[in-house]
């Protein structure tokens, strides 16, 4: 049987799950550019916590989307980057990212009651 996001039981729900969340599209988008640490992370994501920014890199790390290194200096510094699969997304997300910039006004005025869009 063909995955089916429309099926209920099917595991591609959850694997849609992975990019579906806020917090996980904005740290995969932020990633897109190269290796950041932790600190870079939280400032490149406004609105973040810290809690939340960890928990969220340690799902995608188990995910396989993120790759977490810990270089052995003092005091500790660890290195995030996308692996392959979370390259993968790039494009989507990137894309995904300029629409929503693009489209603000326009759902905005929907939001408001307006008919910019009709």
């Amino acid at each position: 049987m063909e995955p089916d996001v429309f099926d209920p039981n099917c595991g591609s729900r959850e694997v849609l799950g992975l990019i579906a969340d806020k917090w996980s599209a904005l740290i995969l988008y932020a990633l897109r550019g190269g290796t950041l640490r932790h600190a870079e992370l939280h400032r490149a994501i406004g609105g973040i916590s810290q809690k939340m920014l960890t928990q969220t890199l340690r799902s995608l790390e188990a995910d396989g989307l993120v790759r977490r290194v810990a270089l052995p200096v003092v005091p500790p510094h660890v290195e995030y980057s996308l692996t392959t699969l979370g390259q993968s997304l790039s494009p989507l997300l990137t894309e995904l990212c300029r629409w929503a910039e693009t489209n603000l006004t326009e759902v905005r005025a929907a939001r408001a009651g307006g008919t910019l869009g009709l």
